[in-house]
């Protein structure tokens, strides 16, 4: 048994975040079905790299699914999403609001068709304000929601996270939405509408921010590696090239600092003694701590932090990453398999639960993989049916 294993869910998102959102659903039991075009499916198919012919963007955020293709364009495959519809329990989807709407899929009428479903609706900016109707991917929220304003070196550009930040967040809000409603539902026997906005789950991300520009007026901009409340607490490079990042900033953590790197005289100095006069000579306290690793590697860096308790790690890279021993003493690096492209190593599953742990049942599919099995499964079609549906172009 796993944590979801009695929810079905309609899985009609491209992309990322509401793909990841269904993945995560995937992992902890729940049949999700990942909805697509016939023919190339969705378009991030397309984009390198690829292991064979199946783009690896795809493959990644769509384990634990079956796939099945379905004509949106078509009044038989619109016809066919409603009866999946009356099956399920969770749909995610991520078109720009007033889609679903154009193919008789509102949110009214989805409801009448199905009164305990809930919908994930994940946009841009949402299902209602003025901006409602503005496409939007992950850079675009990162950039009007402050996060490009607070990444990169002090007083240069601003730049994007190296990774999909909002999207990921986003996929994780959906996740607690979906599942709130489901609790909900519980009560009530009734679903409802989840409307996730990236822009707004951007600015959830902005730390202390908003409510400084609020008191204070001072508007937070990018400070490179630097903490932004504690020194020392940054990137510093060593004698080998390597760069780490030590965070000593705090008064428990800056005493056992000072002690490993011979500098307890800084202890007694009123002008480093506390975070607060610490970070008033922020250059001068890392000037001391840039002379000591720039004379010792990595290594000697970590095993000396390591010693005296004090948070710690190498930047390392994805090759590094890749053979981590933590990692995968937690299983964290994976291999699936699917007989269309063979073996894809990927993240593996996070969420680590006691007694109804995740586990992956399903590799990531190809297109309309599971197309038959699925129908055969929700709606209980025979193979005509099927081969109807076919031939009329619908799947």
């Amino acid at each position: 048994m796993q944590a979801l294993s009695n929810l079905k869910v309609l899985d009609l998102s491209r992309y990322i975040a509401g793909p990841n959102c269904g993945m995560i659903l995937g992992d902890m039991g729940a049949d999700v079905v990942k909805v697509e075009s016939p023919g190339r499916g969705e378009e991030t198919r397309l984009l390198p790299p690829k292991i064979g012919d199946q783009g690896i963007y795809t493959l990644v955020y769509n384990r634990n699914k079956r796939a099945m293709t379905l004509n949106f364009r078509s009044e038989e495959g619109q016809k066919l999403l409603r009866e999946l519809v009356a099956e399920a329990d969770i749909v995610i989807e991520n078109f720009r609001p007033g889609t679903l709407e154009k193919m008789n899929c509102d949110w009214e009428s989805l409801r009448a068709i199905n009164e305990r479903l809930v919908l994930v609706r994940i946009s841009g900016y949402g299902q209602t304000g003025p901006w409602s109707h503005k496409p939007c991917f992950d850079a675009i929220a990162q950039a009007g929601g402050g996060l490009m304003e607070l990444t990169g070196q002090e007083g240069g550009a601003p730049m994007p996270a190296g990774t999909f930040i909002v999207d990921y967040v986003t996929s994780l809000y959906a996740c607690i939405g979906a599942l709130s409603a489901i609790e909900a539902r519980h009560e009530t026997g009734k679903g409802q509408l989840v409307d996730l906005a990236m822009l707004d789950c951007s600015i959830s991300l902005l730390m202390t921010a908003l409510p400084e520009f609020a008191l204070t007026g001072r508007e937070l901009s990018r400070v490179g590696s630097r903490d932004r409340y504690s020194t020392p607490a940054a990137n510093f490079q060593c004698s080998d090239g390597r760069w780490v990042h030590i965070n000593a900033g705090s008064d428990s953590l800056f005493p056992r600092f000072a002690r490993a790197v011979g500098q307890e005289h800084l202890l007694e100095d009123e002008r480093f003694a506390t975070n607060a006069a610490r970070m008033e000579r922020i250059e001068e306290v890392e000037a001391i701590v840039s002379a000591w690793t720039a004379e010792r590697g990595a290594d000697a860096v970590l095993e000396a932090m390591d010693a005296a308790g004090i948070p710690c790690a190498r930047v390392d890279s994805i090759g590094e990453i890749f053979s981590n021993e933590q990692l995968r003493a937690r299983d964290q690096i994976m291999k699936v398999s699917n007989p269309a492209y063979g073996t894809l190593s990927m993240a593996g599953i996070p969420l680590r639960l006691s007694e109804t742990p995740g586990t992956v049942r399903h590799a990531p599919p190809v297109v309309g993989q599971h197309t038959d099995e699925v129908l055969a499964d929700w709606l209980d079609y025979d193979d005509g049916t099927i081969a109807d549906l076919r031939q009329k172009g619908a799947i």
